[in-house]
């Protein structure tokens, strides 16, 4: 049995994926309609969040203050040596409080961030950047390995959402300059459908130019399943770990300011990848 906490986008996408491979899975979510949904996929799906909880918890949740909520309710409850893999994306100093608060209670979190999205999710592609005790993860690891092709421990409690925000502001910054280089090779004549297959083939390609240009921006298509807040968010994050830690940031930095100024021409609901076509339409930041 695995629990799955927080059923958005992600975390309905992870249990689907171990629904169709047999696993037994336990869910919540504060919205009714969530857990019907769940129930609706072979689920588990309890009115009370301390009734869902397994010896394996997999936590999906939008920041840190509903982590610390879920944490204060699942804690007293969970059996000891549970293990708590969160995929949220926090700050580094706000999951090793989380891990403290779990070996308190004789259970062990896990930082476990995900790139990949729903769709990784889904196929059960991901890759999970994991910090926390080893040996929890080991515990873990049967059920992780349903979900991630790649399960990387990076290091200690916090080094997992490190490699995360690294991850992602490398993204946010490749979505924004992939935007205006080919806003560029328009305006000189040739079109991002004639480039992409040249930048790919050369050096100057990226996940951005690879995956999301072809697949969310040129069509149209814009169903990613990971809003602009959400990226937001972790852009955020990113540049408040680099102050904390005395890292200058110079390109990047202007890209993450980039995802602020245009907020209004690409609001937080929208998918993220609207900003790298909103740069490519001609919005400035």
């Amino acid at each position: 049995m695995v629990a799955v906490i927080g059923l958005g986008n992600m975390g309905m996408a992870m249990l689907r994926r171990l629904r169709e491979l047999g696993v037994a899975v336990s869910a919540w979510d504060l919205d009714p309609a969530k857990r019907a949904a769940a129930a609706e996929a072979g689920a588990r799906a309890p009115a009370a969040l301390a009734d869902a909880g397994a010896p394996v918890t997999v936590l999906s949740l939008p920041n840190e203050a509903a982590v610390g909520a879920v944490l204060a309710e699942l804690l007293p409850v969970l059996p000891r040596d549970a293990v708590i893999a969160d995929t949220s994306t926090l700050s580094p100093g706000a999951v090793r409080g989380f891990a403290a608060q779990a070996a308190a209670a004789g259970c062990a979190y896990l930082d476990a961030p995900v790139s990949g999205g729903p769709a990784g999710a889904a196929a059960g592609t991901l890759a999970m950047m994991v910090g926390g005790d080893a040996a929890a993860l080991d515990r873990a690891r049967p059920l992780l390995d349903r979900l991630a092709a790649r399960l990387l421990h990076i290091g200690p409690s916090g080094a997992g959402q490190v490699a995360k925000l690294v991850n992602n502001l490398l993204v946010a910054t490749h979505l924004v300059v992939a935007g205006e280089a080919l806003r560029l090779g328009a305006a000189a004549g040739v079109a991002p459908e004639a480039l992409l297959p040249v930048i790919n083939g050369a050096s100057g390609r990226s996940a951005a130019t690879e995956v999301n240009w072809p697949r969310w921006i040129l069509g149209g298509a814009f169903d990613s399943g990971f809003s602009a807040g959400l990226m937001r968010k972790d852009v955020r994050l990113a540049v408040a770990l680099a102050g904390a830690v005395g890292a200058p940031l110079d390109a990047t930095a202007r890209a993450a300011a980039a995802w602020e100024a245009l907020s209004a021409a690409v609001p937080d609901e929208a998918d993220f990848n609207r900003l790298s076509a909103a740069i490519f339409e001609g919005e400035v930041a």
